[in-house]
Protein backbone atom coordinates (compact mmCIF):
# COMPACT_ATOMS: atom_id res chain seq x y z
CA UNK A 1 0.00 0.00 0.00
CA UNK A 2 1.43 3.43 -0.86
CA UNK A 3 2.56 5.62 2.00
CA UNK A 4 0.12 8.43 2.94
CA UNK A 5 1.30 11.97 2.26
CA UNK A 6 2.96 13.81 5.15
CA UNK A 7 0.59 16.08 7.03
CA UNK A 8 1.36 19.63 8.07
CA UNK A 9 1.89 20.25 11.76
CA UNK A 10 -0.63 22.02 14.02
CA UNK A 11 -3.64 21.39 11.81
CA UNK A 12 -6.74 19.30 12.38
CA UNK A 13 -9.76 18.34 10.32
CA UNK A 14 -12.92 20.35 11.03
CA UNK A 15 -16.05 18.32 10.46
CA UNK A 16 -19.06 20.16 9.06
CA UNK A 17 -22.73 19.84 9.98
CA UNK A 18 -23.98 18.49 6.63
CA UNK A 19 -23.81 14.71 6.27
CA UNK A 20 -23.11 12.82 3.06
CA UNK A 21 -26.60 11.39 3.34
CA UNK A 22 -28.08 14.89 3.32
CA UNK A 23 -26.00 15.85 0.29
CA UNK A 24 -27.08 12.68 -1.48
CA UNK A 25 -30.74 13.45 -0.84
CA UNK A 26 -30.24 16.94 -2.23
CA UNK A 27 -28.21 15.97 -5.31
CA UNK A 28 -29.75 12.53 -6.05
CA UNK A 29 -26.29 11.00 -6.26
CA UNK A 30 -23.35 9.88 -4.18
CA UNK A 31 -20.04 11.67 -4.40
CA UNK A 32 -17.57 9.73 -6.52
CA UNK A 33 -14.32 10.04 -8.44
CA UNK A 34 -14.06 8.58 -11.93
CA UNK A 35 -10.37 8.42 -12.80
CA UNK A 36 -9.73 8.20 -16.55
CA UNK A 37 -6.17 7.12 -17.33
CA UNK A 38 -4.43 6.34 -20.61
CA UNK A 39 -1.76 7.48 -23.03
CA UNK A 40 -1.61 11.07 -24.26
CA UNK A 41 -4.21 11.61 -27.01
CA UNK A 42 -6.00 8.40 -26.04
CA UNK A 43 -9.32 10.25 -25.75
CA UNK A 44 -9.54 10.72 -21.97
CA UNK A 45 -10.61 14.36 -21.96
CA UNK A 46 -13.01 13.95 -24.87
CA UNK A 47 -14.75 11.10 -23.05
CA UNK A 48 -14.70 12.89 -19.68
CA UNK A 49 -16.41 15.97 -21.10
CA UNK A 50 -18.95 13.79 -22.91
CA UNK A 51 -19.77 12.04 -19.62
CA UNK A 52 -20.05 15.39 -17.85
CA UNK A 53 -22.57 16.57 -20.46
CA UNK A 54 -24.65 13.40 -20.17
CA UNK A 55 -24.74 13.65 -16.39
CA UNK A 56 -25.57 17.35 -16.22
CA UNK A 57 -28.27 17.01 -18.87
CA UNK A 58 -29.87 14.28 -16.76
CA UNK A 59 -29.85 16.51 -13.67
CA UNK A 60 -26.67 15.33 -11.94
CA UNK A 61 -23.75 17.38 -10.64
CA UNK A 62 -20.46 16.57 -12.34
CA UNK A 63 -17.22 18.39 -13.12
CA UNK A 64 -14.17 17.50 -15.20
CA UNK A 65 -10.73 17.94 -13.67
CA UNK A 66 -8.61 17.95 -16.83
CA UNK A 67 -4.84 17.49 -16.86
CA UNK A 68 -4.05 20.49 -19.05
CA UNK A 69 -6.53 22.72 -17.24
CA UNK A 70 -5.12 21.84 -13.83
CA UNK A 71 -1.61 22.75 -14.98
CA UNK A 72 -2.84 26.26 -15.73
CA UNK A 73 -3.25 26.87 -12.01
CA UNK A 74 -3.07 24.36 -9.18
CA UNK A 75 -0.16 22.44 -10.71
CA UNK A 76 1.30 25.19 -12.88
CA UNK A 77 4.62 25.00 -11.05
CA UNK A 78 5.22 21.31 -11.87
CA UNK A 79 7.13 19.74 -14.73
CA UNK A 80 6.99 16.21 -16.10
CA UNK A 81 9.70 14.37 -14.17
CA UNK A 82 8.60 11.26 -12.28
CA UNK A 83 8.67 13.27 -9.05
CA UNK A 84 6.61 16.12 -10.47
CA UNK A 85 4.14 13.70 -12.03
CA UNK A 86 3.69 12.03 -8.63
CA UNK A 87 3.04 15.38 -6.97
CA UNK A 88 0.65 16.38 -9.76
CA UNK A 89 -1.39 13.22 -9.20
CA UNK A 90 -1.25 13.56 -5.42
CA UNK A 91 -2.65 17.09 -5.59
CA UNK A 92 -5.44 16.23 -7.99
CA UNK A 93 -6.25 13.12 -5.99
CA UNK A 94 -6.80 15.27 -2.91
CA UNK A 95 -8.91 17.76 -4.88
CA UNK A 96 -11.01 14.98 -6.44
CA UNK A 97 -11.55 13.52 -2.97
CA UNK A 98 -12.89 16.88 -1.77
CA UNK A 99 -15.23 17.07 -4.77
CA UNK A 100 -16.50 13.56 -4.00
CA UNK A 101 -16.93 14.39 -0.33
CA UNK A 102 -19.06 17.37 -1.41
CA UNK A 103 -21.36 14.98 -3.27
CA UNK A 104 -20.06 15.79 -6.74
CA UNK A 105 -19.03 13.34 -9.44
CA UNK A 106 -15.42 14.27 -10.20
CA UNK A 107 -14.30 13.13 -13.65
CA UNK A 108 -10.53 13.29 -13.86
CA UNK A 109 -8.57 13.10 -17.10
CA UNK A 110 -4.88 12.45 -16.44
CA UNK A 111 -2.27 10.29 -18.12
CA UNK A 112 -1.21 9.26 -14.59
CA UNK A 113 1.26 6.74 -16.03
CA UNK A 114 2.40 5.02 -12.83
CA UNK A 115 0.34 2.41 -11.01
CA UNK A 116 1.76 3.47 -7.64
CA UNK A 117 0.47 7.04 -8.05
CA UNK A 118 -3.01 5.84 -9.04
CA UNK A 119 -2.98 3.37 -6.15
CA UNK A 120 -2.23 6.23 -3.76
CA UNK A 121 -5.27 8.15 -5.00
CA UNK A 122 -7.45 5.05 -4.66
CA UNK A 123 -6.16 4.60 -1.11
CA UNK A 124 -7.07 8.20 -0.26
CA UNK A 125 -10.64 7.56 -1.36
CA UNK A 126 -10.86 4.17 0.34
CA UNK A 127 -9.69 5.68 3.62
CA UNK A 128 -12.42 8.32 3.30
CA UNK A 129 -15.09 5.72 2.34
CA UNK A 130 -15.59 7.37 -1.04
CA UNK A 131 -16.09 5.53 -4.35
CA UNK A 132 -13.13 5.53 -6.73
CA UNK A 133 -13.64 4.10 -10.22
CA UNK A 134 -10.61 3.66 -12.43
CA UNK A 135 -11.37 3.79 -16.16
CA UNK A 136 -8.63 2.68 -18.54
CA UNK A 137 -8.89 4.44 -21.90
CA UNK A 138 -7.13 1.69 -23.80
CA UNK A 139 -5.91 3.23 -27.06
CA UNK A 140 -2.81 1.83 -28.83
CA UNK A 141 0.10 4.23 -29.08
CA UNK A 142 -0.10 4.04 -32.89
CA UNK A 143 -3.65 5.39 -32.81
CA UNK A 144 -2.67 8.08 -30.30
CA UNK A 145 0.16 9.20 -32.58
CA UNK A 146 -2.19 9.35 -35.54
CA UNK A 147 -4.48 11.68 -33.61
CA UNK A 148 -1.76 13.73 -31.85
CA UNK A 149 -3.85 16.96 -31.78
CA UNK A 150 -1.07 19.00 -30.14
CA UNK A 151 1.80 17.48 -32.13
CA UNK A 152 3.48 16.25 -28.96
CA UNK A 153 4.34 12.76 -30.20
CA UNK A 154 6.03 14.28 -33.23
CA UNK A 155 8.05 16.61 -31.01
CA UNK A 156 8.97 13.76 -28.65
CA UNK A 157 10.12 11.58 -31.56
CA UNK A 158 12.24 14.50 -32.76
CA UNK A 159 13.86 14.86 -29.35
CA UNK A 160 12.21 18.20 -28.65
CA UNK A 161 10.29 16.88 -25.61
CA UNK A 162 11.73 14.65 -22.91
CA UNK A 163 9.82 12.58 -20.35
CA UNK A 164 6.93 12.08 -22.76
CA UNK A 165 4.76 9.10 -21.89
CA UNK A 166 4.54 6.54 -24.67
CA UNK A 167 7.78 7.63 -26.33
CA UNK A 168 10.58 8.13 -23.81
CA UNK A 169 8.67 7.55 -20.57
CA UNK A 170 6.72 4.40 -19.65
CA UNK A 171 2.99 3.93 -19.18
CA UNK A 172 1.86 1.27 -16.74
CA UNK A 173 -1.69 0.15 -17.62
CA UNK A 174 -4.09 -0.67 -14.77
CA UNK A 175 -4.11 -4.24 -13.54
CA UNK A 176 -7.81 -4.30 -12.63
CA UNK A 177 -9.69 -1.18 -13.72
CA UNK A 178 -13.39 -0.92 -13.02
CA UNK A 179 -13.92 -0.24 -16.73
CA UNK A 180 -11.85 -0.49 -19.93
CA UNK A 181 -12.76 1.60 -22.98
CA UNK A 182 -11.22 0.70 -26.33
CA UNK A 183 -11.60 3.85 -28.37
CA UNK A 184 -10.59 2.24 -31.66
CA UNK A 185 -13.67 0.02 -31.34
CA UNK A 186 -16.16 2.41 -29.70
CA UNK A 187 -17.46 5.89 -30.41
CA UNK A 188 -17.10 8.71 -27.90
CA UNK A 189 -20.84 8.52 -27.25
CA UNK A 190 -20.65 4.78 -26.56
CA UNK A 191 -17.72 5.28 -24.19
CA UNK A 192 -19.56 8.01 -22.30
CA UNK A 193 -22.67 5.88 -21.97
CA UNK A 194 -20.59 3.00 -20.61
CA UNK A 195 -19.23 5.27 -17.87
CA UNK A 196 -22.74 6.41 -16.94
CA UNK A 197 -23.85 2.76 -16.87
CA UNK A 198 -20.97 2.00 -14.49
CA UNK A 199 -22.05 4.82 -12.18
CA UNK A 200 -25.58 3.44 -12.19
CA UNK A 201 -24.41 -0.12 -11.52
CA UNK A 202 -22.26 1.04 -8.59
CA UNK A 203 -25.18 2.89 -7.00
CA UNK A 204 -23.72 6.35 -7.48
CA UNK A 205 -26.74 7.72 -9.37
CA UNK A 206 -30.24 7.86 -7.91
CA UNK A 207 -33.38 8.02 -10.03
Amino acid sequence: MPEPSRQSENVRWHAGHVSRERRRALLRQAGCTVWLTGLPASGKSTIAFAVERLLVESGHAAYVLDGDNIRHGLCGNLGFSAEDRAENIRRIGEVAKLFADAGQIALTSFVSPYRSDRALVRALHTAASLPFLEVFVDTPVEACETRDPKGLYRKARAGEISNFTGVNDPYEPPDAPELTLRTTEMSVEDCAERVVELLTQRGVLDA
